[in-house]
């Protein structure tokens, strides 16, 4: 094997020279963290209390968008056209890069080539809510209602992960409700609270403060253990629906073509601030959200496995493509 030339080692030193220079230097403005869904939803927070880490680490602010609507479409789309320089991250859930591909025939974005994998943040669980006034007083109950009037009662979701939770319910339970989709899940919550849908399947960081306040009923929690915030509420398997689980995580995705360098000091950073005591405090145990973070590979390998799950789901559930 022939040995480089030096004039060939010197080129690709002056080649790799800025990208080493932007890593080290970055950030050094305000980064950018785009959200797919509404102020207030567990993304949201999620986003903020990392944000919250990384300034506190760099110094540089970073700013939160909220780019709500269209299962997530807006701000994927967003990112995956922003320079590819770190300074715009997609905050995201499994609802724009695994669940979306097998709900829609099209995706203005491709949620592979369109991204470069920054690193899992988070995985959380969701809680089976309905208004208080509501006549069950428990999933079993609301089971019984809904077999015997078909199609009378709905449920909301505004994301993929509650959807699919209330579409995996009634294909286990053998029951017909009506679905009404949102933006996000607080909109959904609101409509909950004021009587105009009947239930919902919402993430806890955006339900649980309904029911502690006294506002929502909690009938039952979607995965597999009981949530330790709740511990008297009953998973929904528990319940009477065995077999039942669903969950959701959270992920950072930078736009493709991103310098690796600059890919991984994102990482860096949004692990360190996922596992301080900071967003521990702030997000994760008041949602009761597993802190569950990767490298960017890993993120990688964990979106491809999780897409086949969703896909199964979604076939499972007889959903067809809109």
């Amino acid at each position: 094997m022939k040995s480089l030339k030096p004039t060939v080692l010197v080129a690709a030193a002056l080649a790799l020279a800025p990208m080493l220079g932007q890593a080290q230097a970055f950030p050094d403005k305000a980064i950018t963290f785009v959200v797919p869904f509404a102020a207030g939803t567990a993304t949201d927070q999620i986003a903020r209390a990392l944000g919250n880490g990384i300034t506190a680490e760099t110094k540089q602010p970073v700013v939160i968008d909220n780019k709500a609507g269209a299962s997530g479409f807006i701000a994927s789309q967003q990112v995956a056209k922003a320079p590819a320089d770190g300074y715009t991250v997609l905050i995201t859930t499994n609802t724009t890069h695994a669940a979306n591909e097998h709900l829609f025939k099209k995706l203005p974005y491709d949620p592979v080539k369109d991204y470069a994998p920054v690193a899992a943040l988070g995985k959380g669980g969701q809680i089976m809510v309905v208004n208080p006034s509501f006549p069950a007083k428990s999933v079993a109950e609301f089971i019984a209602l809904a077999k015997k009037d078909p199609g009378k009662y709905s449920f909301g979701s505004g994301s993929s992960s509650s959807r699919m939770a209330g579409e995996l319910l009634q294909q286990m339970a053998g029951i017909q409700l009506l679905h009404v989709p949102y933006k996000s899940n607080t909109l959904a919550v609101t409509d909950l609270l004021g009587g105009q849908i009947h239930m919902m399947i919402t993430d806890t960081a955006t339900g649980l403060p309904q029911v502690k306040a006294g506002k929502l009923r909690a009938l039952g929690v979607s995965g597999a253990k009981r949530s330790p915030l709740e511990p008297d509420v009953p998973t929904i398997a528990e319940a009477g629906v065995k077999g039942y689980e669903m969950g959701y995580w959270f992920a950072a995705y930078a736009p493709a073509k991103t310098p690796p360098a600059v890919v991984k000091r994102l990482n860096e950073l949004l692990v360190k601030a996922a596992r301080s005591e900071a967003a521990k405090t702030a997000f994760y145990e008041p949602t009761g959200t597993e802190v569950f973070t990767s490298s960017p590979e890993e993120l990688a390998k964990f979106q491809a496995a999780e897409s086949q799950k969703w896909g199964r789901i979604v076939k499972a559930a007889g959903i067809e493509a809109e």
